[in-house]
C-alpha cells in the first residue's frame, strides 16, 4: 500500500475483522491545514484549518483547532524543511485566520474521544514540539512565533516550542492555557512545564495565567515572560523581520537551496505485520506482541558527500530512521493491545559499524546531520513509547554502534550464549555512536542512563570500542541484562515474555515509565512525566470526563458538576 494515496484514517480487514487504522504518512499536496512556503532562508507556516477536515467524523475544528490529522501534517511539514529545504534558517509560524491565531487542541474531540486516544494524540504532538527544540538545539533550524489573535492551550504549546514568541499588540490578542477553568484538566503538558522551565515565569504569576480562562494581553504578556516582544499591528511586520534578522545571525545551518525529495515509504499491513524495506514488524495478537526486525546494510553505505546526495532517501541510515519511525507511530496507535515489542537485528556488524563511520567523518555535511537528528528523534519516540521493550540479541544478530541503542532503549536486553562454539555466538559491538551521538530527552546517551549516570562504568566501556562482546563478557560489562545459553534460551525467552503479557499494563506503563529516566530531571523528562500523571489519572476522573464533567459539558451551556473532595 502506498500511504501517499490512502487517507490518513481507514479501514481494513486484519484477522477477520474490520478495523481502523491511522496512518502517520503525508505530503504536502496532500495538506488541508497547513501551508507550505519557502522564500531563500526563510520557511514560513501558515496554519489555516479546514473546519471540516478532522480526521475524523463528528467534529468541526472551529477557531483553528487541531486533531490529530493537524499534528500528522504538520510534523511532515518539519522533516520537509529538514530534508527538503536545507538552506532554510528561520521557521515563522502564523496564523491564516483573522483575530484567531490558534485555540489548541479541539474540545468536542477530546470529549468524544477514547482514553487511547487522547494519550496516542497528546503523545505524538509533545513529541513534534520536542522535535522544533530538538532541531533548533543540534541542527540550528530555528522557530518564532508570530502570533496574531487568540493563542490557546496547545496553540500556545506550538507557540512555546519556538525559539521567539512575538505577538501584535491590538488589544484582542492573548495567550492562555485556560484548561484548568474551562476543561478540569491540566493546562496541557509542554505547556506548563515550558513556561516554568523554559520561559521561567515565576510560580505566582504562573499560577494567575493558568487559571484566568480569558488570557493574557500582550503588556502583561511580555512583563509575565510569556512572550518575548510585542508590536502595534502596523509595526508587527517590522518586528517579524529583524526578530527573524536575529534568529538567521544564531543559526549555523547551511545547505543548499535544493535539498533531497522524502519520497513515500512503501509499507504493506497485513494480518502478520507492518512490513517495509529494513523494518518488518511481526504482531502476534494472540500473545500480544509485536517482534520489530532491523536490518543492517547489505552492504558498504555510500560514504562520498555526491553518493550521500545521490542515495537520498534511500541511504540506508535515514531509510533505518523514517521506517523505524513510521513502524512505532503506527504500532502505538493502531496496536493497543500489543503490550510487548520485541526487538531483533539481523546482518553483518561490520557494515553497521562502517555506516556509523561515515556518519562520523560527514557529519558536518547537511544530509548527515539531518538524518543523525532524524534517528536521534525516533530513537527518542522509542524511549517513551508505553509499551514493554525487550532486546533479544540472537543468532545473526547486529547490535552494533547505532543499532545497539536499540537495545540500550529497551527494558531488558537478553543474549545467547553459546558455550560449545563461542565462535559462532552473537556479539554486541560498541561505537562511537553509543557515546554522545544520540542523546535521550534527558541529556544524557542510553550508556550513561543504564549505569544511572556512573562516569567510572561508562569510561571503561570506551576502551571496548571495536571488540566482539560475547554473552559472558557482554554480561559481566553490564550490557545485557541475562544471557541464556541454546538449551535454556528457548523456555526463557518464552516464559519472560508470558509473564509479562500476563501483568497490568497500567502497573507496567508505570512502572517503566519511572525506570526509564533516572537522575536528574530535565524539562522534556518532566512534560513526559506529566504527560503520563494526567492522562491516566485526571483525564479519566469524573470532574473532567463524567457525564457532568467539564470536558464532556464544554460548548453546551451546562456548568460542571465537580466531586468537590481532594485526594
Amino acid at each position: 500500500m502506498n500511504a501517499m494515496t490512502e487517507p490518513l484514517l481507514f479501514k481494513q480487514v486484519l484477522a477477520g475483522e474490520e478495523r481502523e487504522l491511522v496512518r502517520f504518512a503525508t505530503d504536502p499536496s496532500r495538506y488541508r491545514h497547513w501551508t507550505l512556503a519557502v522564500d531563500g532562508d526563510v520557511a514560513r507556516l501558515k496554519l489555516d484549518i479546514d473546519e471540516d477536515g478532522g480526521i475524523r467524523p463528528g467534529y468541526k475544528l472551529k477557531l483553528n483547532s487541531y486533531d490529530l490529522g493537524v499534528d500528522i501534517e504538520l510534523h511532515d511539514a518539519l522533516n520537509r524543511i529538514r530534508f527538503e529545504h536545507p538552506a532554510v534558517k528561520v521557521v515563522v509560524f502564523e496564523s491564516g485566520k483573522d483575530r484567531i491565531w490558534c485555540s489548541g487542541a479541539n474540545i468536542y474531540m477530546l470529549g468524544q474521544s477514547t482514553h487511547a486516544w487522547k494519550v496516542n494524540f497528546c503523545k505524538f504532538t509533545n513529541e513534534t514540539r520536542n522535535g522544533l527544540e530538538d532541531s533548533s538545539r543540534h541542527e540550528g533550524l530555528k522557530s518564532i512565533a508570530a502570533v496574531t489573535g487568540a493563542c490557546a492551550g496547545g496553540g500556545y504549546e506550538l507557540a512555546l516550542a519556538c525559539d521567539r514568541i512575538v505577538m501584535v499588540d491590538d488589544r484582542s490578542s492573548t495567550v492562555s492555557l485556560p484548561e484548568v477553568p474551562l476543561l478540569g484538566v491540566l493546562p496541557g503538558t509542554g505547556g506548563l512545564t515550558r513556561v516554568t522551565d523554559k520561559r521561567k515565569v515565576r510560580r505566582d504569576l504562573a499560577d494567575i495565567f493558568c487559571t484566568t480562562s480569558e488570557g493574557v494581553r500582550a503588556d502583561r504578556a511580555r512583563d509575565w515572560k510569556l512572550i518575548d516582544d510585542h508590536a502595534k499591528p502596523q509595526a508587527f511586520g517590522a518586528l517579524v523581520d529583524r526578530e527573524v534578522a536575529a534568529l538567521r545571525a544564531q543559526s549555523g545551518r547551511s545547505g543548499p537551496r535544493q535539498g533531497i525529495a522524502l519520497t513515500p515509504l512503501e509499507a504493506t499491513i497485513d494480518d502478520q505485520g507492518y512490513h517495509y524495506g529494513l523494518v518488518d514488524v511481526a504482531v502476534d495478537r494472540a500473545a500480544r506482541v509485536a517482534t520489530l526486525t532491523v536490518r543492517a546494510p547489505a552492504a558498504a553505505i555510500e560514504s562520498t558527500p555526491e553518493a550521500i546526495v545521490a542515495a537520498g532517501a534511500a541511504w540506508w541510515p535515514l531509510r533505518l530512521a523514517r521506517e523505524l519511525d513510521d513502524a512505532i507511530l503506527n504500532l502505538r496507535t493502531n496496536e493497543l493491545e500489543i503490550g510487548t515489542w520485541v526487538l531483533k537485528t539481523r546482518g553483518d556488524a561490520a557494515l553497521v559499524l562502517q555506516a556509523d563511520a561515515v556518519l562520523e567523518q560527514r557529519k558536518d555535511h547537511w544530509l548527515v546531520r539531518e538524518t543523525v537528528g532524524a534517528l536521534r528523534r525516533t530513537l527518542a519516540r522509542l524511549d517513551v513509547t508505553s509499551r514493554s521493550l525487550i532486546a533479544l540479541a540472537d543468532e545473526g544478530s547486529a547490535f552494533a554502534g547505532t543499532l545497539y541503542e536499540l537495545a540500550l532503549a529497551c527494558d531488558r536486553i537478553y543474549m545467547l550464549d553459546l558455550p560449545d562454539a563461542p565462535d559462532a555466538a552473537p556479539a554486541l559491538h560498541l561505537g562511537a555512536a553509543n557515546f554522545g551521538r544520540y542523546p535521550e530527552v534527558n541529556g544524557l546517551t542510553r550508556l550513561a542512563t543504564r549505569f544511572a549516570g556512573d562516569g567510572e562504568a561508562v569510561a571503561r566501556l570506551q576502551g571496548l570500542q571495536g571488540t566482539p562482546l560475547r554473552a559472558p563478557q557482554a554480561l559481566a560489562e553490564g550490557l545485557v541484562t541475562l544471557a541464556p545459553d541454546d538449551i535454556d534460551w528457548d523456555d526463557e525467552i518464552r516464559l519472560m515474555l508470558e509473564e509479562r503479557a500476563s501483568l497490568s499494563p497500567d502497573a507496567l506503563t508505570g512502572m517503566e515509565a519511572s525506570l526509564r529516566f533516572p537522575g536528574k530531571e530535565t524539562m522534556e523528562t518532566r512534560v513526559f512525566a506529566r504527560l503520563s500523571a494526567w492522562q491516566n489519572w485526571i483525564f479519566i476522573r469524573p470532574n473532567a470526563v463524567g457525564e457532568d464533567g467539564a470536558l464532556k459539558l464544554f460548548g453546551t451551556g451546562k456548568k460542571a458538576k465537580f466531586d468537590w473532595k481532594r485526594v
